[in-house]
């Protein structure tokens, strides 16, 4: 359907249509405001240059679009009592968003020095883009905002995720023509494929097409209306265009194009979108310095920039300023007048102060059930073997099934449920899916809370949503594939760093990413399959925010996911193998052991109580845990003399001083653990330098060496990546050897034993394509 503005519908009364055209007037009007003023916010007096910033930071161009669409959500939303969201995707619409909060008085109930009054609005003036004021982007900072407008991509995508298990709730989503040419939004449009009518809400995306970036036309904005009218319906959606620059007849085509979508919507018909085009920069000034800003890339950011030393600019602003008529908008003490409210509805209802924006206040405890439901049994350390992922599906069954009926929690992930060995999960619910099903299929669900599209940006984007409006859920990935949401995962970690600080935002549940499949059991897929470094990308962030985990084996794994599902306001990555691998602790250990984050496991070395050890084997991860052991086990055999202390380490944080993240330990407890002087060859399941970055400033560094993944993979037997980047247990004795004093003659022979075992392993893999007997075979038997 296409609304022409040039035949209006005539929805609206003349009074309605006045009412709403005061209100978008002074959202212009407090957008403009904000970018330039410090003083005189009601032009009391003649405009002077010392009532203008001294920087000019904002961005004009995509506000006037967005507050109209503010001032039509307003009247949709009183008109029919509606309970909504507004996800602004324009990134740097932050003036607009606040004009609006300030209008509607959540931002004065939210920021109580902020009032609605001339001095109120000389402070919304003055902190915008102001030391130690706001941002010029939609922030955390900004009322009713649960998505950051300082990176393009993820609106639509959190937009579907805050609809999800939220029936009754439309959450409206402004995408700019900028963003809209991003590989995430591009994928994002597919999301109405998940959507479930029955238990979740309606999403009612807005396409703002106003032409260009911020120095270049937009591509959906130049291709033909019926080419992207095609394209829009192909993404399953049914587009209503509203075009035109003429204020009333948009007005009038803006209403009938809302009603229509939200009629359509409680229909439960084929969604219904809106394609908004309007011109950058709308009611701005149309010319400056002889060269057209209206309607081009020059309205973009500040259209006239040098207005404290440039007369003409001046005067230009002040005639910008007045051509709103804010003595029509404002009374003598600066607050709204009636009729620009009038449109507005009350309390939770406006945008500004809904809880969904606030997800922490709407957010309820998980119902975890006891770890010891499904602990392995462990009567001896390496006596049994389980797949860890496995044992921690059943225990993610059972929290599918006790939210069941409050539809809270939901695992996402790129396809992958089932290959990372998390599949007990269907046994409660399936996987949403609401396009077509065929016989073949399994496991497919209309009602489903298990999510898989193969767009890890997507799944990012859902689960964030869902978070931010008060739900739980867990991210499960293949690990070398998570770097592809590492900007994604930046700005969450930013915003919950700012929330942190903000009294009035509840915390919500925490970012939870279980990363399997990894590295060191990528052999049969190969290189392009092994990377660990996430976790580098995680731990260089706010280190009040994240958190990672290195569990190495069933009962561990369990421990760590029911604290990360329990936390508040954390990244959470959990590191953990899918294959069968040996169970170390009984559950009982397990949790004593998470409880510390790293610790001694005795039973392991050979150490005694009567003096220190020669040196310490540590390690952090399943695979370098193992081989550790391993290592462990041909000393005792080979150099039964030697002190040989065992360090695993679950949380990798312990490793930092204490002074620089919450889970960091003093030296005393650090020296006391690894020692100050003696040798530490350290296994660890990721890039080796990022031990060393955490350790650096240890009095113990110097004796620190590290093994781990050096960048060379292919396709070869398990066994074989760990020799190829010398984190093998024969290397790692070698290592002992090398570096503990008095070894390199006395331990010679065994030294040279390792190194054959390494040559007879190469030739072996190349004749058998597989590991050696004595490695395949191999078992605990300390």
């Amino acid at each position: 359907m296409s609304v022409d503005p040039r035949h209006p519908p005539g929805a609206l009364t003349d009074e309605e249509l006045t009412s709403l055209d005061a209100h978008w007037r002074a959202a212009n009007y407090l957008a403009v405001g904000q970018i330039y003023l410090m003083a005189n916010p009601l032009l009391t007096e003649p405009l002077r240059p010392e009532h203008i910033k001294p920087r000019l930071l904002g961005h004009w161009g995509t506000s006037p679009g967005l507050n109209l669409v503010h001032t039509h959500l307003n009247r949709a939303v009183k008109a029919r009592d509606l309970d909504a969201l507004c996800i602004w995707g324009p990134g740097h619409g932050g003036p607009a968003v606040l004009a609006n909060a300030w209008l509607e008085g959540s931002y004065s109930e939210t920021y109580p020095d902020i009032t609605r009054d001339t001095q109120g609005m000389t402070r919304l003036f003055k902190q915008f883009s102001f030391p130690g004021g706001v941002p010029s982007h939609v922030a955390p900072e900004t009322p009713g905002s649960i998505h950051e407008g300082g990176e393009l991509g993820y609106s639509l995508s959190h937009a579907y995720g805050a609809a999800l298990d939220n029936p009754g709730l439309v959450v409206a989503c402004v995408i700019g023509d900028g963003e809209a040419e991003t590989g995430p939004l591009a994928a994002s449009w597919h999301s109405n494929k998940f959507l479930d009518p029955e238990h979740d809400g309606a999403v009612l995306p807005i396409l703002h097409l106003n032409g260009y970036k911020i120095a270049n036309p937009t591509v959906l904005a130049r291709i033909p209306e019926d080419e992207l009218d095609a394209l829009l319906r192909g993404y399953g959606h049914e587009p209503l265009h509203v075009t035109g620059d003429d204020p009333a007849t948009v007005h009038r085509a803006m209403a009938h194009a809302l009603d229509t979508a939200l009629d359509r919507i409680a229909e439960r018909g084929r969604p219904p979108m809106i394609v908004l085009r309007t011109p950058k920069g709308w009611t701005g000034p149309a010319e400056v310095d002889g060269l057209p800003v209206e309607g081009t890339w020059r309205a973009h950011q500040v259209p006239l920039a040098a207005v404290r030393d440039n007369p003409d600019h001046l005067r230009q602003l002040e005639q910008w300023l007045r051509s709103y008529r804010p003595e029509d908008l404002f009374d003598e003490n600066g607050g709204p007048k009636p009729h620009v409210l009038a449109c507005v509805p009350e309390g939770k209802r406006r945008l500004g102060a809904t809880p969904h924006a606030n997800g922490g206040l709407l957010l309820r405890s998980l119902p975890l059930p006891p770890l010891e439901r499904f602990a392995v049994p462990v009567d001896k350390p390496g006596a049994t073997l389980h797949e860890p992922t496995r044992i921690l599906g059943e225990l993610l069954e059972d929290v599918m099934r006790a939210t069941a009926d409050r539809r809270d929690f939901r695992i996402v992930g790129p396809d992958e449920t089932e290959s990372n060995r998390l599949q007990a999960v269907y046994a409660a619910t399936g996987k949403a899916w609401q396009a077509a099903i065929l016989d073949v299929d399994e496991h497919l669900d209309r009602h489903g809370r298990v999510m898989e599209i193969l767009s890890e940006h997507t799944c990012q984007g859902w689960l964030e949503g869902y978070l931010l409006t008060g739900r739980h859920g867990l991210f499960s990935c293949y690990e070398a594939f998570a770097h592809i949401v590492d900007s994604m995962v930046n700005q969450h970690i930013k915003w919950l760093r700012v929330t942190r600080r903000l009294p009035w935002r509840a915390p919500i549940a925490s970012l939870n990413y279980l990363l399997t499949s990894h590295v060191w059991r990528q052999d049969h897929n190969g290189f392009s399959h092994q990377d660990p470094g996430f976790v580098d990308h995680i731990l260089n962030k706010s280190p009040e925010v994240v958190r990672v985990y290195f569990p190495p084996d069933a009962n561990t794994l369990l421990s760590v996911a029911d604290h990360a599902l329990r936390s508040r306001d954390y990244v959470n990555v959990i590191v953990a193998g899918k294959q069968p691998s040996y169970d170390w602790l009984s559950m009982e250990q397990a949790k004593a052991h998470c409880a510390r984050g790293a610790g001694i496991w005795e039973w392991a070395g050979t150490e005694d109580s009567t003096r220190d050890p020669d040196v310490v084997l540590a390690c952090a991860g399943d695979v370098p845990t193992l081989e550790v052991l391993a290592a462990a086990q041909l000393l005792r055999r080979h150099l039964p003399r030697l002190a040989v202390r065992v360090v695993n380490v679950v949380d990798i944080a312990r490793l930092m001083p204490s002074d620089e993240h919450p889970h960091g330990m003093s030296d005393y407890e650090y020296d006391g653990l690894f020692t100050t002087d003696r040798p530490v060859i350290f296994a660890y399941h990721g890039y080796p330098w990022l031990i060393h970055r955490l350790a650096y400033r240890r009095d113990g560094h110097p004796h620190l060496h590290v093994r781990g993944y050096k960048e060379i993979g292919t396709t070869t037997t398990p066994f074989d990546m760990v020799v190829r980047n010398d984190l093998d247990r024969y290397r790692l004795v070698m290592d002992v050897i090398d570096r503990v004093p008095g070894l390199a003659v006395r331990a010679a022979p065994v030294r040279q034993r390792m190194e054959d075992a390494r040559l007879r392993h190469h030739a072996w893999i190349r004749e058998h394509g597989t590991d050696l007997p004595e490695v395949a075979d191999w078992s605990w038997d300390g």
